[in-house]
């Protein structure tokens, strides 16, 4: 991260709730902001939380994204910093992992902790669920926490031009994925099938046969989906 100037050297947290406060204000969603500048929804709210510095030049884009100053971003605190956004800003931040590699993560279930006792009600938030970050930019967020180990209920998120893997290597592993399309337009290609995921279809396959997903457009795709682990 960029080091911040003396001028704008303010405690992080003051800085979190100002922007969180401004960003709510807008009306814009935490994944919205982050999609527009370009970040990850968890190292977003991970800014507003006070727990990531953020550079002077990701600073500048946010002032013109939600159309403030960065001098109202440092200003003196004042009646609206409210103890209920102090302690919003010190909640837990959420739970996310270094970028992995696809190819090598093999099955959906190896990818999250899993509780040995699954609780009877799981309810998670944005900003607060188990998020997991490809090198190739794809992200799967874990939606609920008490799916155990044989089922797994994710978003998964393609930016651009991005795709399972890297290389386009094919993935294959036990069980079944179903999936329904939110927005944008997904590439599927199951063994020598090759089709068009749109928004508002869904889809389900063997996964044990090769397949590969990829965002072959210019907008994002977005979609929910579960996936029955094997045995």
């Amino acid at each position: 991260m960029t080091e911040l100037s003396p001028s704008v050297a303010k405690p992080l947290v003051t800085l979190g709730i100002r922007l969180k406060r401004v960003r709510e204000r807008s009306g814009k969603s935490l994944r919205e902001v982050a999609r527009e500048l370009g970040v990850s929804a968890s190292f977003l709210s991970q800014m507003e939380r006070g727990k990531s510095q953020p550079s002077v030049a990701t600073l500048y884009s946010l002032s013109q994204l939600l159309g403030v100053s960065i001098d109202e971003l440092f200003a003196e605190e004042d009646d609206g910093d409210t103890a209920g956004e102090r302690a919003a800003a010190a909640a837990p931040e959420p739970v996310a992992t270094p970028p992995v590699n696809r190819s090598d993560l093999g099955s959906l279930a190896d990818a999250w902790p899993h509780e040995r006792k699954l609780p009877m009600l799981s309810v998670t938030r944005p900003g607060e669920r188990h998020v997991l970050e490809m090198d190739s930019g794809v992200i799967w967020e874990r939606l609920v926490d008490n799916t155990g180990t044989g089922l797994d209920f994710i978003e998964i998120i393609y930016p651009p031009h991005s795709s399972s893997t890297n290389d386009q290597r094919m993935l294959r592993h036990s069980g079944f994925e179903f999936g329904w399309l939110i927005e944008g337009e997904l590439e599927v290609t199951v063994g020598f099938e090759v089709l068009t995921l749109r928004a508002g279809e869904a889809i389900g396959f063997d996964s044990a046969v090769p397949h590969l997903l990829a965002n072959r457009t210019d907008a994002t795709v977005r979609g929910i989906w579960c996936v029955r682990h094997g045995y």
